[in-house]
C-alpha cells in the first residue's frame, strides 16, 4: 500500500488531470492521439503505435501522469503543445475493439474525428519507414476498422508505422503479433523519434489552421 503522503499526491494530480482535461477549448486546440495495439504485448510489431505513443509521452513531459479511465476503458495522459492540449490514449480493449474506447474519449473531450489520429503499423511498408494519412479507408488494418466503424467516419489522420510484410504469407500473423529482432530493434529509437517528431509537427501545424466547424462532429458508436 502507498504512504499515505504519496496517496494525497495522486489523489490532486488526479484532479489537477481531470480539470485540465475537460476544460473548454475552441476546436483546434484539443488532440487525441491514439496508439493502437493490443494491451499487455508491449515490444510487438502489431504495439508499435503504443511504443510511438509512449515517447510522445515522454517528449511532452506527461510519461508519469498516465491514468486509468474506465469509461473509456483506456489509460490517458494529457500534455500541453505550445496553446493546444493533446490528449493520449492507450486501449485497454483487443485491438479489434479499441474502436469503442476511441469513440468515447472523442464523445468525452468533444473531439471530431478530424482531430483523432491514429497510430499504427503497416504491413506493406518496410521497417523504417513512415506516412501520415489523412483519411481513407483501413486497408485491412483491423484496429483502424473499429475506429472507423465506431467514430462513423473515415476523416481520422494516421501515422502508418512501416513493419515489413515476409515473403511467406502463411507467416504474416506470426510476424505481425511476434516481437522485433535484435537487428529491428536498433533501428528503433530513431524510428520513435521521428515518428513523434511527425506527429508533433503536424499538430503543430494544424493548430494555426482556422478551426473545425460544428458540422465536423460526427455521431459516435457506444
Amino acid at each position: 500500500m502507498l504512504p499515505v503522503g504519496c496517496l494525497r499526491a495522486a489523489l490532486r494530480l488526479s484532479r489537477a488531470m481531470s480539470v485540465l482535461s475537460l476544460e473548454p477549448r475552441p476546436a483546434g486546440k484539443r488532440w487525441l492521439v491514439v496508439g493502437l495495439g493490443n494491451p499487455g504485448l508491449p515490444g510487438t510489431r502489431h504495439s508499435v503505435g503504443m511504443a510511438v505513443l509512449g515517447h510522445l509521452a515522454r517528449r511532452l513531459g506527461v510519461e508519469d501522469t498516465w491514468a486509468r479511465d474506465r469509461h473509456c476503458a483506456a489509460d490517458l495522459a494529457v500534455g500541453l503543445l505550445e496553446d493546444a492540449q493533446v490528449v493520449l490514449l492507450r486501449s485497454r480493449r483487443l485491438m479489434n475493439a479499441s474502436g469503442r474506447s476511441v469513440s468515447r474519449a472523442a464523445e468525452l473531450f468533444g473531439l471530431a474525428a478530424e482531430e483523432v489520429y491514429l497510430v499504427h503499423d503497416e504491413l506493406d511498408k518496410p521497417l523504417g519507414k513512415l506516412a501520415l494519412k489523412l483519411g481513407g479507408s483501413s486497408r485491412g488494418h483491423k484496429g483502424v476498422r473499429s475506429c472507423i466503424s465506431c467514430l462513423n467516419s473515415r476523416a481520422m489522420p494516421r501515422l502508418r508505422i512501416g513493419i515489413g510484410r515476409p515473403t511467406h504469407p502463411d507467416t504474416v500473423q506470426a510476424h505481425v503479433l511476434g516481437s522485433f529482432s535484435a537487428a529491428e530493434q536498433e533501428l528503433l529509437p530513431l524510428l520513435l523519434e521521428r515518428a513523434t517528431d511527425m506527429l508533433l509537427d503536424h499538430i503543430r501545424a494544424r493548430s494555426q489552421q482556422p478551426p473545425l466547424g460544428p458540422d465536423l462532429r460526427y455521431p459516435f458508436c457506444k
